[in-house]
C-alpha cells in the first residue's frame, strides 16, 4: 500500500472517529481537540455526516480528467511499441517520446504531449530511450587513442607515501 493511500485512509478514519464521538454525545470542540484538528474541519465532517451518512465521510478521491486513450487502445500500446520505430518509418532502433506520440497519433488519431507520453508508456510498464546525440565527425580511434596514450600523463598522480599532505 502507498504512502498517500495510507495517509487517506488515516484521514477517513479520523472523520469516521469524529462521527463516532458526536454520536455518543461529545461536544464539537471536544472532539476537535481530541482529534488535533480545528472545530471548522469538525464541523464540516459532522455536516457531511448528518446529509449523506456515514458514506459521505469515506474518502472520495478526484476524478480527473479521462484519457483520450481507450482502455483497449491503451493495452494495444506495448505491441505497437514491440513492432520497433523502423516499422513506422523512423530511423533506429530507439524509441522517445516524441516518436511514440507520432505513433499514436497516427494509429489512434490521437495527439499527446511527448511529455505524457512517458506517463502512458509507464502506466502500460514500458519505457522509452534516449538517443545519444553525436558529433558526426566523431572518430572512436582517436578517442581510444588519446585514453590511452595522452590521458595517463594528465591523470593527477598520488603523492608518494609518507609526503606531507596538503591540508
Amino acid at each position: 500500500m502507498n504512502t498517500k493511500t495510507t495517509q487517506l485512509d488515516w484521514r477517513e478514519g479520523r472523520r469516521q472517529r469524529a462521527w463516532e464521538l458526536k454520536q455518543q454525545g461529545w461536544k464539537q470542540q471536544d472532539i476537535a481537540a481530541a482529534l488535533g484538528v480545528t472545530s471548522g474541519a469538525v464541523s464540516q465532517w459532522l455536516k457531511r455526516g448528518r446529509e449523506q451518512g456515514v458514506e459521505g465521510l469515506r474518502r472520495h478521491p478526484a476524478p480527473g480528467r479521462q484519457s483520450r486513450l481507450s482502455t483497449a487502445q491503451l493495452a494495444q500500446l506495448p505491441a505497437l511499441v514491440e513492432r520497433g520505430p523502423e516499422a513506422y518509418g523512423f530511423r533506429g532502433q530507439v524509441w522517445t517520446c516524441k516518436r511514440v506520440a507520432e505513433v499514436i497519433r497516427r494509429t489512434f488519431g490521437v495527439s499527446y504531449h511527448p511529455a505524457h507520453v512517458s506517463r502512458l508508456l509507464h502506466a502500460v510498464r514500458h519505457s522509452v530511450q534516449r538517443p545519444r546525440t553525436r558529433a558526426t565527425q566523431r572518430n572512436e580511434a582517436a578517442i581510444a587513442a588519446w585514453w590511452q596514450e595522452r590521458w595517463p600523463a594528465l591523470e593527477k598522480k598520488r603523492p608518494p607515501k609518507g609526503a606531507p599532505s596538503s591540508g
